[in-house]
């Protein structure tokens, strides 16, 4: 089995994250070249914010790596995720835009493109989907 038939046979939870890391990916890309502080640039925020908790929160449930019980680093990563996604929106709202934008950046590098990169490694099911076995 191999590419999308190894996808597909993977856990729904596992597909619903990787769609949901997917799309984060592709909208955060979106929001960064959109115009800043428009009313399209706050919705689209918003719903970039809820992907992001909802492929951090489905992470607890994914235990395919296991360091420390059900447990491993990206777990840790996970956490790290929602507590900047919150401290995020409260930079936003008190009007402190310059660490706001900086946060949301180093949010995306870090928890999407450095995480996702992850995912990529020999023996990972992103690596077997896209490179093949």
């Amino acid at each position: 089995m191999h590419g999308l038939d190894l996808f597909l046979s993977a856990s729904p939870l596992i597909q619903l994250h990787a769609v949901l890391a997917l799309s984060a990916i592709l909208l955060g890309g979106l929001q960064l070249a959109m115009p800043k502080g428009t009313p399209g640039h706050r919705t689209l925020g918003y719903v970039w914010v809820g992907g992001m908790a909802l492929v951090a929160l489905s992470s607890f449930w994914i235990h395919e790596v296991r360091m420390f019980g059900l447990f491993s680093p990206i777990h840790l990563l996970s956490a790290l995720t929602l507590i900047a996604l919150w401290q995020s929106i409260r930079l936003a709202r008190k009007g402190d835009i310059a660490r706001h934008r900086k946060a949301m950046i180093r949010l995306y590098i870090l928890a999407l493109v450095v995480t996702g990169g992850f995912t990529l490694l020999p023996g990972r099911l992103m690596h077997s989907v896209l490179f093949g076995g």
